[in-house]
């Protein structure tokens, strides 16, 4: 890829008054000025409690200063106005020269708590910047059904669904952040439902210097991320013995066989003997050989969604858990051959990042129509879970028909 669009793309991550875009514009006196008489978009200042206190009290005190013209009580008023003056000025100050960019690290996994990294960056040469505040939203892209038909609702109960999908926060900047420095906060959220997310820093404040003024601007920068199957608990009841036969069968997996599978590097703590001292000589350095696996019982799981038999919104919801949940235990135990959903193509599970596109695939994974051609290729295989529901709300799975676990 081009270094270039790589500097650009990165310098596009980052938004706000001293974005990397911005400085390249330039700076004139003109533009100051105009910004500071009219504000640009989504940036507001508001009066706080203190602050509207403050010019009441100016008010007061500048009627009585030309009822009496005393000028004790003009030269209170001028400070007053001049504090008001001087918080709107560092205000500006505080928040000019500072970018941010929003870092949601994923996928995330449903029913567990995920990070939210919002990154800072004061670009000044000599002011530092204190106190801000970023807010944060996150939600479903696709939201889940109402409870009632919306013909029943009126505009409040919309309003008030629509907002309780919402999950938002506020995180704050407690320490100074130097000139030309860094700072990175962390917003914890916890996601209850898979499919695709959005995260949304809603906007960014701050009550420097004197807390009379709220300085804010709205940001509205949003990221998408996959958010996977939660884990659920299931019982095992029992598999029927593996067919794979008493000899066993090579697994594309590193294990201790006698297949050559790959070579790798040499880390510390390896055997001398698997060392391939050919490979190594080539290469300039050390080798390792590594074998396939032998398994006697593999498994291969297979998903199938027909819409006309999961019908049920959260009993699909669980077979999602449970497929992701079963996949992961018999990857750890090294009893997981491949994976297909919908009749697709058999994936074999020969690492983590596998199993990792299979729980990526779940978490999208919608009813549908279930697809013929697929189903027939894996006619020959032994061992295949396949799920079917349990009940009105259970899930069960099904070793070549004998049920073998449930949740």
């Amino acid at each position: 890829m081009n270094p270039a669009a790589n500097v650009i793309s990165a310098s596009l991550d980052w938004h706000g008054p001293g974005a990397p875009d911005r400085a390249r514009r330039g700076f004139s006196w003109q533009t100051l000025v105009w910004s500071l008489v009219f504000p640009p978009r989504r940036h507001r200042i508001a009066p706080t409690v203190p602050g509207l206190f403050l010019m009441i009290l100016a008010m007061g005190i500048g009627t009585a200063a030309y009822n009496t013209a005393s000028n004790i009580l003009f030269i209170t008023l001028s400070l007053l106005l001049a504090c008001l003056l001087l918080s709107g000025l560092l205000s500006w100050f505080n928040l000019a020269g500072v970018c941010w960019r929003l870092r949601p690290p994923g996928p995330w996994r449903a029913g567990h708590e995920a990070p939210v990294a919002v990154e800072i960056m004061n670009r000044k040469q000599w002011l530092p910047t204190y106190s801000l505040w970023f807010e944060l939203a996150t939600q479903p892209r696709l939201a889940p059904p109402p409870d009632k038909p919306e013909e029943d609702m009126n505009v409040r109960e919309m309003l008030r669904a629509a907002e309780k999908i919402v999950t938002r926060g506020r995180v704050l900047m407690r320490e100074r952040l130097d000139p030309v420095g860094e700072a990175k906060l962390d917003w914890v959220v916890k996601p209850e439902r898979r499919g695709e997310a959005i995260v949304e820093l809603v906007a960014v404040g701050s009550l420097f210097p004197f807390g009379f003024l709220r300085k804010t601007i709205g940001v509205a920068v949003k990221q998408t991320v996959l958010v996977r199957p939660a884990q659920v608990d299931y019982e095992w009841t029992g598999a029927v013995a593996a067919h794979s036969g008493s000899s066993g069968q090579r697994t594309a997996r590193a294990g201790t066989g006698d297949d050559l599978l790959a070579l790798r590097k040499y880390t510390q703590g390896d055997s001398h003997r698997l060392i391939h001292w050919k490979a190594s000589a080539r290469l300039g350095q050390l080798m390792i050989r590594q074998f396939a696996a032998e398994s006697h019982d593999g498994f291969v799981m297979r998903v199938d969604t027909p819409a006309a038999v999961w019908t049920r919104p959260e009993q699909f919801e669980l077979l999602c858990s449970l497929a992701g949940t079963m996949a992961e235990d018999l990857f750890t135990a090294g009893r997981l051959r491949g994976v297909s959903v919908n009749g697709g193509p058999l994936f074999d599970t020969r690492g983590l990042r596998d199993v990792e596109a299979f729980l990526d695939e779940l978490a999208l994974l919608q009813p549908g129509a279930e697809r013929e051609t697929g189903s027939r290729e894996q006619g020959g295989n032994k061992n295949v879970i396949t799920f079917a529901p349990e009940g009105a709300r259970g899930v069960a799975a099904y070793v070549d028909g004998h049920k073998t676990a449930s949740a």
